[in-house]
């Protein structure tokens, strides 16, 4: 409990909550007011989540924080919360990135402020909503929800091409989920009318049926993640988004897939999540090195962030089905430090578009000679997005690559490639924006960050380097549950 409220209660809906209320501001006559508002809620919100990590008990497997009321009595439907050490660090995350993303707006957004805010705030809480459900008809809602705040801030702040891409994004996530919906059904069949997510983990399910779900989950959780080759909304999504909606995008909506695969398809579906181990693993590797090449080619820096997402995620579907500790864990951090490095990177290609109109990479040129000090947050997010010793790029993928090594040396070895196509792509983008001489005068133009973008990036360059350095206190929270998660899997296995 927390001022009264349950807890898990409070850092759902109050973000909620204060965006309702940001969109009550009406109009744009009243747009610092919104501003205002929106910000005031997200930092109570990123509070109100913190004694989720003071208070949380890293030694039991037990879920913690637990509500439950009774909602839908007919179904068996209950509003039914609680958290664990792999839901714990995502939403602390979520709430972390959204006062980040209002600041980042606060000036760039100058019109329709209210609704831009209020989508950002509304998709928090339902995002912490989907971390949180233990009901799967519950967890259902807010997982669709989720689609509809970043739908609107692609298709209404978005590109030229806005339209098509948020058609796009909302027709592969729904569509994928629509099988899921299914999965849930059979299982409140098959559970005796229960649509508890911890009641399917004790199903004893034959091999058959089993493959079935897994497929039907899979669907969901890879387009969401997203995996090849069902990433192609991803890029259209990225390009076309506002600054803002591509942080959250890469930060926290591609972190839905990951947590999926933990509490779905493992645990639920534990012998099809071996049998249908070597596929998922080879299709991890796919994104992981090929989709590092297409990085390489890429003339349009958030296509290249964009891409680059797809193959540092691989990496988290590769640790989840190596079956090891080291795995699941490295991949768990991977998607936190991925959170920090993918939002900056989108950032610092936002402060540059908001100066020169363009995301092109021949545009640019020499930008170090007017944006000294913009030039080092980049270079440090830069090197953390290749995965440079001490940054938090370098601790989760060297963390998987070493599980992987464990179960087959190629793994690892082709896993490994992305040290270097990563180093490439990002460092090569790096060199033509930022080094030389200045290529363009529309360059020569270009103004060094003010006090509220070095805001965001320094909090942001802190994250990176606190986690690179010192990754232990968010890894001691994990531990207790991935190994209970990882016994649970093995006692079912093949």
């Amino acid at each position: 409990m927390l001022f009264g409220f349950p807890l898990l209660s409070l850092v759902i809906w109050l973000p909620i909550l204060a965006g309702v209320g940001v969109l009550a501001t009406g109009g744009d006559r009243n747009a610092q007011t919104a501003r205002w508002i929106a910000l005031a809620g997200a930092v109570a919100g990123f509070l109100v989540a913190i004694p989720l990590y003071t208070r949380f008990d890293p030694l039991t497997n037990a879920m913690q924080f637990v509500e439950y009321s009774p909602w839908i009595e007919h179904f068996n439907i209950h509003y039914h919360l609680g958290i664990d050490g792999i839901a714990m660090p995502l939403i602390l995350l979520n709430c972390f990135t959204t006062p980040l993303v209002v600041i980042a707006g606060w000036q760039v957004i100058s019109k329709r402020v209210s609704q831009y805010m209020g989508a950002f705030l509304i998709m928090s809480g339902i995002v912490n909503g989907v971390f949180s459900s233990l009901d799967a008809i519950l967890f259902y809602i807010f997982w669709e929800a989720s689609l509809i705040p970043m739908f609107l801030i692609v298709g209404v702040w978005g590109g030229p091409n806005r339209v098509y891409a948020a058609i796009k994004f909302f027709l592969y996530t729904l569509l994928g989920s629509l099988l899921m919906l299914v999965a849930f059904i059979y299982l409140y069949q098959v559970s005796g009318g229960s649509f508890s997510i911890l009641d399917y983990h004790r199903l004893p399910l034959p091999l058959a049926p089993q493959i079935l779900i897994f497929i039907a989950f899979l669907l969901a959780f890879a387009v969401k993640v997203p995996m090849w080759p069902v990433h192609t909304w991803l890029p259209d999504a990225h390009v076309e988004a506002p600054t803002g909606g591509s942080v959250v995008l890469a930060a926290i909506l591609l972190k839905l897939g990951g947590y999926g695969f933990l509490r779905f398809s493992l645990p639920i579906v534990p012998d099809a999540s071996h049998y249908l181990s070597d596929i998922m693993i080879a299709l991890s590797l796919v994104a992981v090195v090929y989709i590092g090449f297409i990085a390489l080619v890429q003339a349009d820096m958030k296509k290249l962030i964009a891409y680059s997402s797809v193959s540092h995620m691989g990496f988290v579907t590769l640790g989840f089905f190596l079956f090891n500790a080291y795995g699941v864990e490295g991949a768990m951090v991977q998607m936190i430090s991925h959170g920090f490095i993918s939002g900056a990177m989108f950032l610092c290609v936002g402060v540059m578009y908001d100066r020169l109109h363009s995301r092109q990479i021949a545009d640019y040129g020499g930008v170090a000679n007017k944006m000294p000090v913009f030039a080092a947050f980049f270079m440090l997010f830069a090197m953390a997005n290749s995965g440079l010793p001490g940054t938090s790029g370098f601790v989760g993928e060297f963390i998987v690559i070493m599980a992987a090594i464990k179960v087959n040396f190629w793994y690892g070895f082709f896993a490994g490639i992305t040290l270097i196509t990563g180093a490439a792509y990002t460092l090569w983008m790096y060199k033509r924006v930022v080094f030389g001489a200045v290529a363009h005068p529309s360059v020569e133009e270009m103004n060094d960050i003010n006090g509220r973008e070095i805001l965001v990036l320094a909090i942001l360059a802190l994250a990176v380097l606190w986690m690179g350095l010192y990754p232990l206190p968010l890894m001691e929270v994990m531990h207790t549950t991935v190994d209970d998660l990882l016994a649970h899997v093995a006692r079912s296995k093949l």
